[in-house]
């Protein structure tokens, strides 16, 4: 048997290991990891894969991007920054593709390239600008806000791009191109009208059933199989995969699902969009770098500039200042990784020649890889070309729009999480909660209250919460496996936060707070506490009094509510009275030397005639003493034995 395909796969997999942690070292995208890794395993390099063979697995990684994406998309979001998305997106893409397409016609590209080169110029990086504003702080910031404006518009014209590169590739022209052109785009508005009403209505009912079943498995292969169908829907009718794919997250991203669905199919299209970008860096040819070296460099910088100094000139003609447009523009000076995505499409149907298509990946390698140095520094780099130093305060409005950070986070909304959730409320304190019921979530949003769907103990479902910020986070549901999963996964996202923990005893009271609980709430013992306290109350005893001793009862984690007489029924730990004879081993012997721990056993007073004696540790012991020795039956006897006889 030839396993020549496991050793190249276990080779490819330890470079893509060095190469990925190599780059986040060094701060740069992961993107040139995967293109690197491409170059070196294609045809220019060790010629270890063809083109052909991995092309089917880069194409789902694209479907699965698309449906991501579609989760992201949010209508009631899109219609609120209507302006600035269909204003100022709309603008940026029209005109730097447009510049892009003539400056290419001029240079002797043909018409149908050209159009892709615009396109592909037109796009900036979402995943690089977002990940870097928000490390940052700054999407709440004027500049970052323009940033998501126009990168939601790019995304949205993705769409109709992913329709039409195909009839690009087509051999008619002129009259029958444009009618082509035409039917592929009420195809697609037609899939889009489809898609819409079957899935509004049957996949919010179809994963109501499956998060019912409680099954992470069987959520998991659900949206798998949903992102997978809609794209074979559409490929069926001529289109894209990735525009079924990108609808099925759409309708998907309004419900209470999102968090969840996205945290689920993030493993695979991480995974899977890197195979995508290994094949587009299969086709970078390293002697066409070399032979063009100032040609590219040439390309890079009129790239960044050309699309810093367009989104500048829109910004401050729709009445924004000079330096938050400036720092837009730097924010978004870079190629996008669905440039790679429409570049890959026009090589497929032949609508790029490869040498050209080979000039634009490497362009936008390269201004990819300068993105994160620019937008950490747009703002100094704004202020130094703009020269308005006295005018860099940031204005009051910036500063009150950043995010809070002493709210409060419900992980779990049952019965005990609602009762804090009211009491917050009527406090004015703001709180977010987490919970795993689908019908108590959608209640609960009808209602008005800040809750999502997800399973805490996943990273990412955490993040959403605002845990990073958090003052206190409440865990209140009673499944011990998944609350110590949950633990672990706070303390590494936030360190600092206080974490308190709602169980039914106190079973793992000393575990939890090992594995980093700040304090444990057992329910059970808690009720009996508060008992307590009316009892003592009803009976005249002052309340500072009461809650010194509940609070000390606390502390010594509820001993006194351990340990009970046996009866018919029995109990774990019970109490048990030893009465001293005439000559029994410990008479004579204080307390200090008759140590009972090795049978996990302890002295919890002495009986003196009528006078109920502490357990010091000087107290000596005499004939008739009883001492009340607490502990499992099984260990009682043992202790027994060794008080009376020594051994």
């Amino acid at each position: 048997m030839d396993h020549g395909w496991l050793e190249v796969g276990l080779a490819m997999a330890a470079m893509a290991v060095l190469a990925l942690w190599l780059c986040r070292r060094l701060g740069l995208p992961v993107i040139l990891a995967w293109l690197g890794l491409g170059l070196l395993a294609g045809p220019q390099g060790l010629d270890w894969l063809a083109t052909e063979q991995i092309h089917l697995v880069a194409e789902l990684g694209i479907v699965f991007l698309m449906f991501s994406l579609g989760l992201e998309f949010s209508l009631p979001r899109l219609w609120a920054m209507r302006s600035r998305v269909f204003g100022l997106g709309s603008a940026q893409v029209l005109i730097t593709g447009g510049l892009g397409w003539l400056i290419s016609l001029a240079l002797g590209i043909e018409l149908r390239s050209a159009l892709v080169v615009g396109a592909a110029i037109a796009l900036s990086s979402t995943a690089i600008v977002l990940k870097q504003l928000d490390e940052l702080g700054w999407l709440n910031r004027r500049h970052g806000e323009l940033s998501v404006s126009i990168l939601l518009f790019q995304d949205l014209a993705v769409i109709p791009l992913l329709i039409v590169i195909p009839m690009l590739g087509s051999d008619s022209a002129g009259t029958a191109l444009m009618a082509e052109l035409g039917w592929a785009l009420l195809k697609g508005l037609a899939s889009f009208a489809i898609l819409l009403w079957a899935g509004g209505y049957l996949l919010p009912r179809l994963f109501d059933e499956v998060a019912r079943s409680r099954s992470d498995e069987l959520f998991v292969l659900t949206t798998l199989v949903v992102a997978l169908a809609t794209g074979f829907i559409t490929l069926w009718l001529g289109l894209s995969m990735a525009l079924g794919a990108f609808l099925a997250g759409m309708l998907l991203g309004e419900s209470q699902y999102r968090q969840q669905l996205e945290a689920d199919i993030r493993p695979f299209r991480d995974l899977l969009m890197g195979l995508f970008f290994v094949s587009v860096g299969m086709l970078l040819d390293l002697t066409l770098v070399v032979d063009h070296a100032p040609l590219l460099l040439a390309l890079v910088v009129s790239v960044i500039i050309g699309k810093t100094a367009v989104i500048m000139a829109l910004g401050v003609i729709s009445g924004e200042k000079y330096k938050d447009a400036l720092a837009t523009g730097l924010c978004l000076a870079q190629i996008g990784e669905f440039s790679f995505v429409l570049i890959g499409l026009a090589l497929t149907w032949q609508v790029l020649d490869p040498t050209l298509a080979n000039l634009l990946v490497v362009t936008g390698v390269i201004s990819m890889a300068l993105a994160p140095s620019l937008i950490n520094r747009c703002l100094d780099l704004a202020k130094r070309l703009i020269g308005q130093g006295h005018q860099w305060t940031t204005d009051p409005e910036e500063d009150l729009s950043l995010p809070r950070e002493d709210h409060v986070v419900l992980l779990g909304y049952g019965r005990v999480g609602q009762t804090i959730a009211r009491f917050l409320r009527r406090e004015s304190i703001p709180y977010t909660a987490l919970d795993l019921d689908p019908i108590r979530v959608r209640e609960a949003r009808l209602g008005g209250e800040p809750v999502m769907f997800g399973d805490g103990s996943r990273a990412d479902i955490l993040k959403e919460t605002g845990i990073t910020r958090a003052k206190l986070a409440v865990i209140t549901f009673d499944n011990r496996r998944g609350i110590f999963n949950l633990l672990d996964c706070i303390r590494d996202l936030a360190p600092d936060c206080r974490i308190l923990v709602r169980t039914r005893d106190d079973d793992t009271l000393m575990a939890l707070e090992q594995a980093g609980a700040d304090q444990v709430i057992p329910e059970s013992l808690e009720g009996s506490l508060m008992l307590v306290s009316q009892v003592l109350y009803q009976l005249g005893v002052p309340l500072p009094v009461i809650l010194k001793r509940l609070e000390r009862e606390r502390r010594r984690h509820y001993r006194t509510l351990h340990g009970f007489f046996s009866g018919e029924e029995g109990v774990t730990e019970q109490l048990h009275g030893v009465t001293l004879p005439e000559g029994a081993w410990a008479v004579g012997r204080s307390l200090s030397k008759v140590s009972l721990t090795h049978w996990q056993v302890s002295i919890e007073g002495v009986q003196r005639e009528r006078e109920r004696l502490e357990a010091r540790e000087d107290l000596v012991l005499a004939p008739g003493d009883t001492l009340l020795l607490m502990g499992a039956s099984s260990k009682l006897e043992r202790a027994e034995r060794r008080l009376l006889d020594g051994y």
